[in-house]
């Protein structure tokens, strides 16, 4: 939960005064790359940031660090391949003093660990690529267990070379079987053709009738295997001291809570596209392949889609900025090469690609505003028992910030609804699952569509002053019958909209047993204002906790999140993934209610309740994603592995069998269809790509149960306001008879 809210506007600036007052003595320093300098600037200014601007800053104290210095341990090797045991204790001599470097500025622990770390990884490169050059005996009894948490760290480099043996042995292992079933499924024709996609090098064609050996099918297998490994050490060789340095700071935010953290420059540039959607460029997504950087996909409308030059495949070998000499950018990191690419609307720039063909060519493209269509809101019309029913899937509460002018969830909601109006819908599905949440003021414009006026949200500061944020439009928008679809993972702005819709007794919320449990608001703090000598290069930005906001009921979302009215069983029901399941959660808590009145419409919700629970009790499909739902969760908690062949196919041939049972999970089909809006069916005559992006939405919702069932609560809702309209014509005409 992002937003710049009256609270923050007040208490901001005198935040901001105390900072320019303490950081004087910062104002000149000068930059160098990696200078330690810097660093302790950045630590010094963060500290003092979440400080004074934290809803409930944690002590910087032992307990502190000892909680600092285990999770940043676990970040820099999650799997314990890099640090061997006598590492940790050489580090651990710091566990309690931490507290006092982040307070002196001290930086010999991370130095420390840093220059350790390095040292780990160049010589981790030379255990894989010898390990991967010579055959696996997968006739050996040995397992694995791959709960790296409970595992301890090796105490010499021949037991952490045994480790890393074991790994990778997995890897080509769970791979291998892969191959070797596709292999016999050609040799008896199960499979007509092979699938070159497994291959790792093209095969031979004279030989392609020719079946494989063991031997030559393990030999492609190490390879690939080597070749993702190369690629993710060259991954990490791109990351410079800056970069290490980052997780280190942000690992101290974090300790504050879950969602406190900090943003170095790429990372903000990042979050503010995710929040706006949008970006100044060419519209293309890049990858890094080895040395080299591809375009993924083209995004509609932009530049590089218009031009039709480009094309997914191609790869930039120089980038020059209008008329300036073109910059080579093979093997320079993605990030770099895409800051190249990137810059104001309405400049240009010149990119020599090598096309898929082998051709080199220069392709000059004028930058323009990329909107991303997968952050904004969708619909889709469909029917069912012979009415008319929209679905609207809102994926985040997005806002720019800098140009109120933008588009943002609260105005496309808006616009949206109304173009439902206009089909003549009778009922709405509101899908905030997988929804993280976003703006404040947009979920309190879209809660408002659906009231007539009064509080969305509460939102109380450290101080303990509490404010209510209202929707003060009498009109309605939609006053028809209407339903929220939550999952484990709708968080924040998600679990203040369907919690205002649940406390106005609006519509049915209907999902997983919960939400995700955030109730908590953050602030985005860049931290460059601070200083005014701008050589020191960007110091990024923090995004810390300034607020919790709760129901109007006056209960909290954190930890708790919002129950559905109608609770539908999916497969990570019994798998920790909340805000509940986080060891430094913020706590749960509540406060008074503020005044609102229930919607004052007559309405069917408890019986469009009660019929959906009792359809899901009935219904097999649910049962067996239950039943899916608790071997997840016990497949979960399986770390060992067997590297024995045989015994790995065994296992393997189990887990195969036994998920033929829940396969029809995946196969289920609605029988409905989907369809676009007008307005888009008219962009798709132009736009392909817009095109096939709704066939496959409108695909995914023929096959999903979830959206099935919310479509039959709205048919209640629906059935029973037809029916009171009825008895009300009935009435009326009956009176009139009498008279």
């Amino acid at each position: 939960m992002n937003t710049f809210l009256n609270f923050m506007k007040r208490n901001y600036k005198i935040l901001a005064l105390v900072l320019v007052a303490s950081l004087t003595l910062w104002s000149f320093i000068p930059k160098q790359k990696g200078d330690p300098e810097k660093d302790k600037l950045l630590l010094e200014l963060l500290t003092f940031v979440i400080e004074k601007g934290h809803y409930s800053p944690a002590e910087i104290d032992d307990n502190f660090s000892k909680s600092l210095f285990k999770e940043y341990i676990k970040s820099l090797d999650p799997t314990k391949r890099f640090f061997l045991q006598s590492d940790i204790e050489e580090f651990s001599k710091y566990e309690t003093d931490l507290d006092d470097q982040i307070k002196n500025k001290d930086l010999t622990f991370f130095d420390l660990t840093y220059s350790r770390l390095k040292q780990r990884i160049e010589e981790s490169k030379t255990y894989y690529k010898s390990i991967l050059s010579q055959p696996f005996d997968f006739n050996v009894e040995e397992e694995i267990n791959s709960e790296y948490e409970k595992v301890p760290y090796d105490s010499s480099i021949s037991n952490l070379k045994e480790k890393w043996r074991k790994q990778l042995k997995l890897s080509v292992l769970s791979s291998l079987t892969d191959r070797l079933k596709l292999e016999e499924d050609i040799k008896n024709g199960v499979i007509k053709a092979k699938i070159d996609s497994l291959s790792v090098n093209k095969p031979d064609k004279s030989n392609d009738n020719k079946p494989k050996t063991f031997e030559q099918i393990e030999k492609e297998t190490r390879e690939s295997t080597l070749k993702s490994m190369n690629e993710y050490f060259n991954l990490i060789d791109e990351m410079e001291r800056e970069d290490w340095f980052s997780i280190f700071v942000n690992t101290i935010a974090e300790r504050f809570d879950p969602h406190t953290s900090y943003f170095a420059a790429e990372d903000k540039e990042r979050f503010d596209v995710s929040m706006s959607g949008k970006f100044f460029g060419i519209g293309a997504r890049l990858q890094k392949k080895n040395d080299f950087t591809e375009i993924t996909e083209l995004i509609s409308g932009g530049p590089a889609w218009r031009g039709k030059e480009l094309e997914v495949g191609d790869i930039f070998l120089k980038v020059a900025q209008g008329d300036k000499d073109p910059v080579d950018v093979v093997g320079m990191k993605i990030d770099d090469v895409v800051k190249k690419i990137k810059g104001p609307k309405g400049t240009e720039v010149r990119l020599t690609v090598k096309k898929t063909d082998g051709t080199i060519k220069v392709v000059t493209l004028i930058r323009d505003e990329i909107e991303i269509e997968e952050t904004y809101l969708k619909s889709s019309i469909v029917e069912k028992n012979g009415l008319k029913y929209g679905v609207i899937y809102l994926p985040k509460f997005y806002i720019d910030f800098e140009n109120a002018d933008s588009r943002d969830a609260g105005k496309d909601m808006a616009v949206e609804v109304e173009r439902l109006k206009k089909e003549g819908v009778n009922g709405i599905v509101l899908d905030v699952r997988d929804d993280g949440g976003g703006s404040l003021k947009t979920v309190v414009d879209i809660a408002g569509l659906f009231i007539e006026q009064g509080p969305i949200v509460q939102i109380k500061s450290a101080a303990g002053k509490k404010e209510v944020l209202y929707d003060r439009d009498k009109k309605v928008q939609w006053d028809g019958p209407l339903v929220i679809m939550i999952n484990n993972f709708s968080a924040s702005a998600s679990e203040i909209l369907a919690a205002a819709i649940q406390d106005y007794k609006r519509g049915v919320i209907i999902g997983s047993k919960q939400s995700y449990g955030k109730g908590t608001v953050q602030n985005i703090i860049d931290l460059n204002q601070f200083i005014r000598n701008s050589s020191l290069g960007d110091l990024g930005a923090l995004k810390t906790t300034t607020q919790k906001f709760y129901r109007i009921n006056g209960g909290s979302t954190q930890l708790e999140g919002v129950s559905s009215d109608v609770v539908m069983p999916d497969k990570y029901s019994y798998i920790k993934m909340g805000e509940r399941d986080i060891d430094n959660a913020m706590p749960w808590d509540k406060i008074d209610a503020a005044d609102y009145s229930v919607w004052n419409k007559p309405n069917s919700i408890s019986s469009a309740i009660e019929n959906s629970k009792k359809r899901i009790e009935s219904n097999n499909q649910f049962k067996l994603i239950e039943e899916n739902a608790k071997w997840i969760n016990q497949r979960s908690e399986d770390y060992v592995y067997n590297l024995q062949i045989d015994k790995f196919k065994a296992e393997q041939k189990l887990l195969e069998e036994t998920s033929k049972k829940y396969k029809s999970v995946l196969d289920y089909k609605n029988q409905l269809t989907f369809n676009s809006l007008p307005y888009e069916n008219e962009m798709m005559k132009t736009d392909t790509a817009l095109k096939e992006k709704r066939q496959r939405w409108h695909e995914s919702l023929a096959k999903d149960i979830y959206v099935d069932e919310a479509l039959n609560v709205l048919n209640d809702l629906q059935q029973k306001e037809l029916a009171k309209k009825t008895n009300v014509a009935l009435k009326k005409k009956d009176k009139l008879v009498k008279s």
